[in-house]
């Protein structure tokens, strides 16, 4: 009972911070208002350490967010976890890393920036394998290695930013120097890493291996979106760089995530996929010229895909903890108010119109057809929409439809601790698009198009949604399609066979690491470098040892030693 209030309390106390700071960030918005805050903590001559924090409306709303999120998924561990006997456990790392993500957010220092980057990659890697397996300590090994590329990168980059004089940057940036482009690149490549790009896009899927309620906080908005928000803060440097390549990069795997989406059959990866899929669209219009944008869907998309995994865990609790979407069917019989939510956020994925995730959807898409960017790009995207529609209503038809599985549901109640998070993340996905997208639209310009480019989006919404619900229907990519086409069918399936590329070279590292620690720090090198002053020093104290010990053999031989001297020097 004490685990369970102690869930409910910390629910309400970060429910009641995220709304102060929601109602900052309006504030803040409304009179163009920011607050930087210099405080210095120690101070020697001339040597001062200073830790610096910056509430603009950008850093308000998006900490409102993420601990109005939080508040919900912790008030819905209350339920989840109640039989897991290390409950306090799990609640102490969620806290630990909603508080990295808060230094993350409110710090225009990189040094600050990189304790809450850090603190994100390690308390993943602790919830990844919380539940003890191999499965899990293989996927957390995968997550806490490429991660640490990001890590390495940022800290190069604070290294160069020494030069400019400040690790700020608000300060560094409004001059560039010929070796700014390496600190663009260094941050590009910490981004790519955290919010799983290609060619790192494998761990994405893998940390499905930890407990539900962290992958909706993870997927939503703490982990994944951290590279996003740092290349919108740092988008100053980066406007005077070519980013065509990085574009390529994000276009490709939102097109690579929603195809392999579609040929998925776990719960989790689905919507892990979704997530870079997501991920891709934001870096991509971010790329374009269009930061705000990219921190509108980010926001937008924060609210529905943590609704959407936690109705995925309610599911899955419901079913024996199969994650198996060829297992369910007719669940809606069972969960009604579930699968209703269920629906609500796998719309407002699509984009469905007047739902959340339609109004920064559709500004994505209208600003990129009035850029100047080639087929490629205009069709990849367009693509993507529709493959998104496509696996959305893949998941209605295997998850909600009556179609039935192989398990029937073993549970007939739906907790009302899980309902009430899951009602309020409901509301949000509703109304917060078009709440925000009134604050923000007078930031952008107005886009006047023809009305076939107007209608293109929800063309590709609806002609997707239909595919995938009536190839679904016909099982033409289990049956028919599937066992003739093996290769393609994985190919597309395994995300590239990306997944296998990287555990190959992780662990192939990790193999080389370790020979070369055996046959160096425990073969030659221990023995002749690390061990020789001990094994001389011990030589020595031995033998003084003896001496202190009134050897009589040292006394007899002293004796003839300086007898024979005498001897000698006399004669």
């Amino acid at each position: 009972m004490f685990y369970l209030c102690s869930y409910k309390l910390w629910s309400l106390f970060l429910f009641i911070f995220g709304s102060i700071f929601l109602f900052i960030g309006l504030i803040f918005i409304y009179d163009n208002y920011s607050v930087f805050f210099d405080w210095e903590i120690y101070s020697l001559n001339s040597v001062s350490i200073y830790m610096t924090l910056i509430f603009d409306w950008m850093s308000l709303i998006f900490m409102g967010c993420v601990l109005y999120i939080s508040s919900m998924v912790i008030f819905y561990s209350s339920s989840y976890m109640f039989h897991d006997i290390f409950k306090f456990r799990f609640l102490l790392l969620v806290l630990l890393f909603i508080v990295s993500m808060m230094f993350l957010i409110i710090s225009p220092n990189l040094v600050s920036i990189l304790l809450g980057w850090d603190g994100l990659g390690l308390v993943s890697y602790c919830l990844v394998v919380y539940f003890q397996n191999m499965k899990s300590y293989n996927a957390g090994m995968l997550t806490v290695l490429t991660n640490r590329i990001g890590d390495v990168a940022i800290l190069v980059s604070i290294s160069w930013l020494l030069n400019l004089g400040s690790y700020n940057y608000y300060f560094c940036f409004y001059y560039f120097v010929d070796y700014s482009y390496w600190i663009g690149y260094l941050l590009l490549l910490a981004a790519f890493t955290k919010s799983a790009q290609i060619p790192f896009s494998s761990w994405l899927p893998a940390a499905m291996a930890a407990p539900t309620p962290v992958s909706a906080l993870v997927h939503s908005s703490t982990l994944v979106t951290a590279g996003v928000y740092l290349l919108v803060r740092f988008y100053n440097l980066l406007m005077f760089m070519d980013l065509s390549y990085f574009l390529l990069f994000s276009c490709l795997t939102m097109f690579m995530s929603g195809l392999g989406a579609n040929f998925e059959f776990d719960l989790k990866k689905i919507i892990a996929l979704s997530t870079l899929s997501q991920l891709g669209m934001m870096m991509s219009i971010l790329f374009m010229g269009y930061p705000n944008l990219a921190y509108f869907h980010l926001l937008s998309h924060a609210f529905f895909k943590a609704l959407l995994f936690l109705c995925a865990g309610l599911i899955i609790h419901m079913m024996s903890d199969s994650q198996d979407i060829r297992h369910m069917g007719f669940v809606i019989n069972y969960l009604p108010f579930t699968c209703s939510c269920f629906c609500i956020s796998n719309l407002s994925l699509c984009g469905f119109p007047f739902l959340s995730g339609f109004y920064s959807s559709d500004l994505i898409l209208e600003y990129m057809v009035s850029n100047y960017f080639n087929l490629f790009i205009y069709l990849i995207f367009f693509f993507s929409v529709g493959l998104t529609a496509c696996y959305s209503f893949r998941l209605i038809y295997y998850c909600v439809s009556f179609k039935n599985g192989l398990y029937s549901c073993q549970c007939y109640y739906e907790s009302r601790d899980m309902m009430i998070s899951m009602v309020i993340l409901t509301f949000m996905s509703i109304i917060f698009g078009s709440i925000f997208n009134w604050l923000i639209l007078p930031n952008f310009l107005l886009s006047l198009f023809p009305l076939e480019c107007k209608l293109m989006p929800m063309t590709f919404i609806i002609f997707g949604s239909l595919l995938g619900y009536e190839f679904s229907n016909l099982k033409l990519s289990t049956l028919n399609l599937g066992y003739i086409n093996l290769l393609i069918y994985n190919y597309l399936g395994l995300m590239w066979f990306m997944i296998n590329f990287s555990t190959f070279s992780s662990f192939s590292m990790l193999n080389l690491s370790k020979s070369y620690v055996n046959l160096i720090d425990g073969g030659w090198c221990e023995y002749l470098i690390s061990k020789s002053p001990l094994s001389f020093l011990s030589y020595l104290s031995k033998f003084f040892l003896s001496f202190h010990n009134n050897n009589l053999q040292f006394y007899l031989l002293g004796f003839l030693f300086w007898f024979m001297f005498l001897v000698i020097l006399f004669n």
